[in-house]
């Protein structure tokens, strides 16, 4: 489906996941080329193994939703963590506790938004998160370029569309410009209050494991790390029996259903 928010352009795309109403909802935040298609049967499968309904939806640019108005800044993961991202929570699951799923940038946003300390989010799980801008972040963006313009990423087609070359333009030219070589937010993990799984691939060609004792470190909450063996950047396609495990272990231990409300007593 795809929603109007009249804070944003253009529509946004989303999906809903049926589960539990007394349990918080699981925001999934996709990666810097990814999209809820991208992220595959895996919502759909950590939502049924906690009992959790989910919440999936495609940032501007990205899958069904629409295009880019105008150029991205330094600020743009900002512009999704305190704009977008709230906007569409408010309007699809307003007055819920709620638990953000991010991978890469979506792991980068979530981090953003928990700094704001939203009362109603619950904790917070990161994959592959990027708290500033690494030399072997740019050589993996590299890479990417390059196997882009040999044609080898053709497959993002079947997720983006006709969006595909402003999409990877997009993520590319804003990582690799020199005005992006000191993004960094580390000044608000101080901020994080609520509990936090970080988690990276030890093979993870676009991030050193820096980026989650970064992490771990400055936040003010409980913060546990899980470096995940022969894995690369994307541990929920690379590894998701362990991962789903482990997602699955730290939100039962966020996730109290709230008690019934109890009947009046009788006049």
């Amino acid at each position: 489906m795809t929603l109007a928010l009249p804070a944003l352009d253009p529509d946004i795309f989303y999906t809903l996941i049926d589960g539990d109403p007394r349990l918080p909802c699981l925001v999934f935040l996709h990666e810097g080329l990814g999209c809820t298609a991208m992220w595959g049967d895996f919502p759909r499968r950590l939502c049924a193994a906690t009992g959790c309904r989910g919440l999936c939806y495609d940032r501007r640019v990205h899958g069904q939703s629409g295009p880019l108005r105008q150029r991205r800044t330094v600020h743009y993961l900002h512009q999704a963590a305190l704009f977008e991202l709230p906007a569409v929570i408010d309007t699809l699951i307003p007055d819920t506790p709620y638990i953000l799923v991010g991978h890469s940038d979506g792991g980068s946003i979530a981090l953003i938004h928990a700094a704001q300390r939203p009362p109603l989010l619950k904790a917070v799980i990161t994959a592959a998160a990027h708290v500033c801008v690494e030399a072997m972040t740019l050589t993996g963006i590299r890479a990417s370029v390059a196997a882009y313009d040999a044609g080898k990423l053709g497959g993002l087609i079947k997720y983006h569309g006709a969006q595909t070359p402003a999409l990877f333009a997009a993520w590319a030219d804003t990582w690799l410009s020199p005005w992006f070589a000191h993004w960094n937010i580390e000044y608000l993990l101080p901020s994080i209050e609520c509990p936090l799984l970080v988690m990276q691939g030890r093979d993870d060609q676009y991030g050193s494991e820096e980026q989650v004792r970064t992490i771990v470190a400055k936040a003010s909450g409980p913060a546990h790390a899980s470096l995940v063996d022969d894995c690369g950047h994307s541990p929920h396609r690379e590894r998701p029996t362990e991962v789903l495990a482990l997602m699955r272990e730290f939100i039962a231990g966020q996730c109290r259903p709230a008690a019934a409300t109890p009947p009046p007593p009788p006049v």
